[in-house]
């Protein structure tokens, strides 16, 4: 059984809490990041292989913040969106704006790794 460490980092925390939980994470200390909007413009790591949106974005540019954390320099990424059936109509104007295939999630999860 593999064991992931998790922190959080969100508004509410003072600067020197989120650059502790950022050196960590950076580091590898901690596996798993959950954080809010917060970071979306300002994360800077190299290994992000997993985005999940909890919330889908709400606009084209958040969606591209999001995820541009995913998939950077030169590695493959994967963003998970959890969405009502409502923000279809965006996941359409993301899957044409940016040319890129959004697919329902595979039953089998290892398969995206």
């Amino acid at each position: 059984e593999d064991k992931h460490t998790v922190s959080r980092i969100h508004g509410d925390m003072d600067q020197a809490q989120r650059d502790e939980i950022m050196y960590a994470f950076r580091k590898g200390a901690t596996r798993i990041l959950i954080t809010t909007d917060l970071l979306a413009r300002s994360i800077d790591v190299q290994k992000v292989s997993l985005v999940i949106n909890f919330d889908f974005p709400k606009s084209l540019e958040q969606y591209y913040h999001r995820l541009c954390r995913s998939s950077r320099f030169g590695c493959k990424g994967v963003a998970i969106n959890f969405m009502k059936d409502e923000e279809g109509p965006l996941l359409e104007e993301c899957r044409e704006y940016f040319s890129t295939a959004i697919d329902e999630l595979p039953e089998e999860l290892e398969s995206l790794f």
